[in-house]
């Protein structure tokens, strides 16, 4: 399971894998950094090249994507990298907390599958198209439709844009939201269907299937950017900047790049436009 990557996915499906670090005596001079995809290569090599700049890491793996937050907030890890900005920022507003982003990591494209047609065009007035049923997955979708041209959006597309929102008389297309572990199945019977990649790869969906990816360089898709984030009071610490700029080593990219359905495309925006970024949606998410 990757970290959160074309729409936030509550975790239905939960990684066996061991948390590393909890529960011991930390080391001052440790770097503790929580991650939820512990098994991936690239982390070693990102252990690695930190060592060369003498800073010792030590990772804590999270099964359950409503920790890794509560565990920096409460000093049981010093940084973590599991999130998008839009996350963080609702995360902050629903506990009163005060999280910062420091660097980004990537962005991964969302992808629309069908097993009817090759391409959006081809869609007919009426067809039907699979969602997830849960809000939060909801926003990154409709954007992507309404850029397709296939829905509109009443009032246009919103950085909080809702089902409710859509206007079924101008668009082309009808929406079904469904369990999210039931949009891959829905291909049988619907037109397209947007479906993470968690369920993806099970389904057998590969790239043929694929008539739609959104551009993850259109401007209000930047609250999508994954990334690594601190306690406020440490966002400016120059030992945490340099672990959180360490993901884009050469190196670190290619061990990344060479891991099986990587699809992300790398992001370096800097710490103030990233915090810019999550002041702003965290206003709206206060409204």
């Amino acid at each position: 399971m990757r970290n959160l990557r074309r729409v936030l996915l509550i975790p239905l499906l939960l990684a066996l894998l061991t948390t590393v670090g909890c529960g011991r005596e930390h080391n001052a001079d440790v770097v503790r950094v929580g991650v939820n995809d512990l098994a991936q290569p690239h982390w070693e090599v990102f252990k690695r090249k930190a060592a060369d700049q003498g800073i010792t890491v030590e990772f804590v793996n999270f099964t359950d994507y409503n920790q890794p937050n509560p565990a920096l907030a409460q000093q049981r890890i010093d940084i973590n990298k599991f999130q998008h900005v839009r996350y963080l920022a609702n995360y902050n507003v629903r506990n009163n907390d005060t999280l910062v982003p420091i660097g980004a990591s990537e962005i991964f494209p969302l992808t629309l599958y069908s097993r009817k047609h090759k391409s959006v065009k081809d869609i007919p007035q009426g067809g039907q198209i699979t969602l997830s049923n849960n809000p939060a997955n909801q926003v990154r979708p409709l954007l992507g439709l309404a850029a397709a041209g296939l829905i509109v959006l009443k009032g246009g597309p919103s950085w909080d844009s809702k089902i409710e929102d859509v206007d079924t008389a101008a668009s082309k297309v009808s929406l079904k939201a469904i369990d999210p572990t039931l949009t891959a199945p829905s291909l049988e019977s619907v037109d397209a269907a947007f479906v993470d990649d968690t369920f993806a790869r099970p389904a057998g969906l590969t790239q043929q299937e694929v008539i739609y990816t959104d551009d993850p360089e259109r401007p209000e898709l930047k609250q999508y950017i994954n990334i690594f984030a601190v306690r406020a009071a440490d966002k400016d610490n120059p030992r945490l900047l340099a672990v959180a700029k360490l993901y884009h080593d050469p190196e670190v990219e290619a061990a990344v790049r060479a891991e099986t359905g990587y699809d992300g495309i790398f992001k370096t925006n800097d710490p103030a436009d990233l915090q810019a970024t999550l002041r702003e949606l965290e206003a709206k998410f206060r409204k």
